[in-house]
């Protein structure tokens, strides 16, 4: 009870600079997914109208490798490159974003029936008709499970981005670390939660309402 009431008084103490930081923190999250999408779909896509195995091998290898490195350590590789701040901690986490979307996104592709293609060929339908009337609607629920999986992996991720100056709920967590207070750190780690889920609940009614049309 006296932590309950500790906890609305901080609340109504420093309320706007926390929606402050739950803000930057939407900012950034929001913004290295939107690039996540825009780049990883259209490139998965690529890869299964390509036939060199090459091309595809050496694509995965480098999300690969991106994935490989740890968060913080992939922060400060980019700080000699774009110095620190908003751009450094969103060029790090699409880097990080590529493999989820992209393998999820060349899955579904691969797993829509040849029958459905060449039926579809048989109806008349061209290349970019086949890509959005067919192929994309079927591997739709593996594209939005890359999308769930990348966005819930991102707002976890960006809370680190505060160790170069990108904001967030992160400088929140550091700052309850430093001043060892519990109520910063648990309000930050709470809030990030709340966007992620948040977050997952939207995309999954995105996904209905698309499945239904």
């Amino acid at each position: 009870m006296i932590f309950f009431q500790g906890y609305m008084k901080y609340w109504r103490e420093d309320y706007s600079s926390i929606l402050a930081y739950m803000y930057e923190h939407m900012i950034i999250s929001l913004t290295v997914i939107a690039l996540s999408i825009t780049f990883s779909i259209p490139l998965a896509v690529y890869l299964t109208k390509i036939k060199s195995d090459l091309i595809k091998t050496i694509t995965f290898n480098i999300a690969n490798i991106f994935q490989t490195i740890p968060t913080i350590a992939l922060l400060a590789l980019v700080i000699p490159l774009f110095g620190i701040g908003f751009v450094p901690a969103v060029v790090a986490l699409f880097l990080y974003s590529l493999l989820p979307l992209l393998r999820n996104t060349y899955a579904g592709m691969n797993s829509i029936d040849p029958g459905i293609i060449e039926a579809a060929k048989g109806m008349g339908y061209g290349t970019i008709q086949r890509l959005f009337k067919i192929e994309l609607p079927v591997a739709l629920p593996y594209i939005m499970s890359g999308i769930r999986v990348t966005s819930v992996y991102i707002i976890s991720w960006t809370t680190l981005a505060a160790l170069i100056g990108a904001g967030g709920l992160g400088d929140l967590v550091l700052a309850g670390i430093g001043y060892n207070d519990s109520m910063m750190i648990f309000t930050g780690t709470f809030l990030a939660i709340i966007i992620a889920i948040s977050l997952d609940l939207v995309i999954n009614k995105i996904e209905k309402i698309f499945s239904y049309s």
